[in-house]
């Protein structure tokens, strides 16, 4: 099983370039199961990876949040950082309704 990643990492540079969450169901229908699908597009709250699951993402990167912890706190902000993006995505979760990541799945309409 390997992985492929949708990432807006090698295109901030394009002016105009669409958002990686917006081209992700693409690519996890040409994914089609064989492959896991890791979103990374520097998430900033639960929110938004609660939008990346629902989208059929397999799993997100947190790599912002956990250099910015890192910054302001060292390895008590790293953990702060992750804390504060779980309660976010635990409340966005309740929001939806939905009571498991599977129970996310199309609780969300790609554009």
């Amino acid at each position: 099983a390997g992985f492929t990643r949708t990432s807006y990492t090698f295109v901030m540079q394009q002016d105009g370039a669409r958002p990686a969450i917006e081209c992700q169901p693409g690519v996890v229908h040409a994914a089609a199961g064989r492959v896991e699908v890791l979103a990374d597009s520097g998430f900033r709250s639960g929110a938004d990876i609660v939008k990346a699951i629902a989208l059929g993402g397999s799993a997100v990167q947190v790599g912002r949040a956990a250099l910015f912890g890192l910054a302001a706190g060292g390895g008590a902000g790293v953990c702060q950082g992750i804390a504060i993006l779980a309660d976010g995505f635990d409340r966005a979760m309740a929001l939806t309704g939905a009571t498991s990541i599977r129970a996310l799945r199309g609780r969300i309409e790609a554009c």
